[in-house]
């Protein structure tokens, strides 16, 4: 009943920069924890940075400092600011709605190459 839906991914050379959105279909929007998670093949899928209803962050140690995740609740928007990107974190990234269970979006893949 959940529908989601992310964009933005593309092709950018290292030290580059995207920014990725997710609209959620569910109301209130507002309550739900979201996320952002990534995934290569042969490995499994891994929280890149997650926010809470009342806007507290989380972001893991690998992107600290360099991605930021972010809500607006009045458009049913989550999105994903990465910067200074590397070619390690190629992969596709999805969000997701809740934390018990997660919903999720079909996923948008980056590619960090020179």
């Amino acid at each position: 009943q959940v529908q989601i839906v992310e964009s933005g991914g593309g092709l950018v050379q290292p030290g580059g920069s995207l920014r990725l959105s997710c609209v959620v279909s569910s109301r209130p929007f507002g309550v739900l924890t979201m996320g952002w998670y990534r995934q290569v093949p042969g490995k499994q899928r891994e929280l890149v940075a997650q926010i809470t209803s009342s806007g507290n962050t989380h972001h893991a140690d690998s992107v600290k400092g360099r991605f930021t995740i972010s809500r607006e609740n009045a458009k049913n928007m989550v999105y994903l600011q990465m910067n200074s990107l590397k070619p390690e974190d190629t992969a596709v990234y999805y969000c997701g709605a809740g934390n018990g269970p997660i919903f999720w979006g079909q996923g948008t893949q980056v590619t960090v190459s020179s």
